[in-house]
């Protein structure tokens, strides 16, 4: 099976080609430096044009196409959902919708003496997207922490209860690392890989997956967008 997959649901762009028949593991990334805006709308298209060519086939050889659909920002989920669910109808391809946070969950997979991964993104605002799975059901099985927009406050009450041994991972666990490290939870240093969201991830997550039809990928906002908290605020 070849599956493609991108996520633009944080600052950074990602995408990546999975082949499982031949062992093709190939991803590309795009991360702004401090400071500087996100560029989805630059690079995706370019990443996905070469991860074709570098994988010496074209969109014939496409099985199927993931997408993270958050929790994350709201312009970066509607353009990355966007490009995914056009690409699927321009060429007849089942996509599949990745829990951001499920995914960013398995880069600790591989880590024995975790008992829970906390996924947890920088939501802006004082805020971080946050859920939980113990580390041998991150691939199917239920969140022991649904995803939610958490305060740092609640965020530490919340890794507080989970199991013994949590390791939490992601930008919003550097972002509150202070909280997080004195709720008992494991934060990894801030420049370890472990933190970044990666499209292969979800390229392995979207291999046992149910595919869509492109229109019922939709995106997990958890809370809702800037402007309509605009909207709702009382004016003076």
């Amino acid at each position: 099976m070849r599956i493609l997959a991108f996520d633009t649901s944080t600052r950074a762009t990602t995408a990546a080609l999975l082949d499982t028949e031949n062992g093709l593991e190939l991803e590309l990334r795009d991360d702004p430096a401090p400071g500087d805006r996100p560029r989805h709308t630059g690079v995706l298209l370019a990443m996905v044009t070469e991860l074709l060519e570098r994988s010496g086939a074209g969109w014939e050889a496409v099985d199927r196409l993931a997408v993270g659909r958050g929790p994350g920002t709201f312009t970066g989920l509607r353009i990355g959902i966007a490009t995914a669910r056009a690409l699927a109808q321009a060429r007849g391809i089942r996509l599949v919708g990745v829990s951001s946070l499920r995914s960013l969950a398995m880069n600790a997979v591989a880590k024995p003496q975790t008992g829970t991964v906390l996924a947890v993104l920088d939501a802006r605002r004082g805020e971080a997207f946050a859920a939980a799975w113990a580390r041998d059901q991150i691939e199917g099985g239920a969140p022991a922490l649904a995803p939610a927009a958490l305060a740092p406050a609640a965020l530490a009450e919340k890794a507080a209860g989970l199991a013994p041994r949590v390791l939490a991972v992601g930008d919003g666990a550097i972002e509150f690392r202070e909280v997080l490290e004195r709720s008992g939870a494991k934060v990894p240093p801030s420049d370890a890989r472990i933190h970044a969201v990666t499209a292969l991830n979800h390229c392995r997550l979207a291999r046992a997956a149910r595919t869509l039809d492109p229109d019922d990928v939709l995106p997990e906002y958890v809370r809702a967008p800037d402007a309509e908290n605009s909207r709702r605020q009382p004016r003076t």
